[in-house]
């Protein structure tokens, strides 16, 4: 299987907050930034696995500071681990200031899976780790892998 670059997958996006995009406290409305965060894991993923990708699940979305009308959003993502069929996207979220300064309003990780043309999992292309930066997240991103695996085995379906 052949194996692609961190750097490959890199996807960011820039948003603007607008009016519609507010909640009652005149805020950026979570629900509208979770969807662009989505958006980018599954460009991300896509461009890693060339394959369309279903998002399976979200873990650690943190909201760290708030966003408001006209700021310019940044949203940042890359593939940090590769299984058999799934993947971890990182997507990191920033409010750019007039003179480029970013301050990091959002932090999240994302499980893709790949699909073949029956939209059955398929296998995914390994990772090249380049730096130390992208071994550490390899390496931590298995950690996140094996406490999901251990927390879904735990669950008890209710019937």
């Amino acid at each position: 299987m052949e194996k692609r670059r961190v750097l490959e997958s890199v996807v960011e996006t820039v948003h603007i907050v607008r009016p519609n995009h507010l909640n009652s406290a005149g805020r950026l409305f979570g629900g509208i930034l979770m969807q662009w965060i989505d958006e980018v894991a599954a460009l991300s993923a896509k461009r890693h696995t060339h394959k369309n990708v279903v998002t399976v699940s979200v873990d650690n979305l943190r909201f760290l500071k708030g966003a408001y009308q006209n700021d310019v959003i940044v949203i940042i993502g890359r593939v940090t681990y590769t299984g058999r069929t799934s993947m971890e996207v990182e997507v990191d979220s920033f409010v750019e200031s007039l003179d480029g300064d970013r301050t990091h309003i959002n932090h999240a990780y994302f499980t893709m899976v790949a699909l073949d043309e029956e939209d059955r999992p398929t296998p995914v292309p390994g990772l090249i780790l380049e730096t130390e930066e992208e071994k550490g997240k390899w390496e931590r991103a298995k950690m996140r892998k094996s406490a999901r695996l251990t927390e879904l085995s735990a669950c008890k379906p209710v019937l």
